[in-house]
């Protein structure tokens, strides 16, 4: 899986969320998973994306893509 936090930091920031910690803050989620997701390093979970999206408006399916190898296996 392949995910574009791209995404999750221009949802926040729209929100006047500029860091990973007011990110933790409403997604109720630990600080360093906010971080994690804000860098970039690994994949949100599927709770998290679901938080994402009620928060941010932000679909799970685009935050979260398969990558092209995992489309045709």
């Amino acid at each position: 899986m392949q995910y574009d936090r791209t995404l999750l930091q221009r949802a926040a920031r729209g929100t006047g969320d500029k860091t990973p910690a007011a990110v933790a803050r409403r997604l109720n989620i630990g600080r360093m998973t906010a971080w994690r997701l804000w860098h970039g390093h690994g994949t949100a979970s599927a709770t998290t994306t679901a938080a994402v999206e009620r928060a941010y408006g932000v679909p799970s399916t685009a935050l979260v893509k398969p990558l092209p190898d995992e489309v045709t296996a």
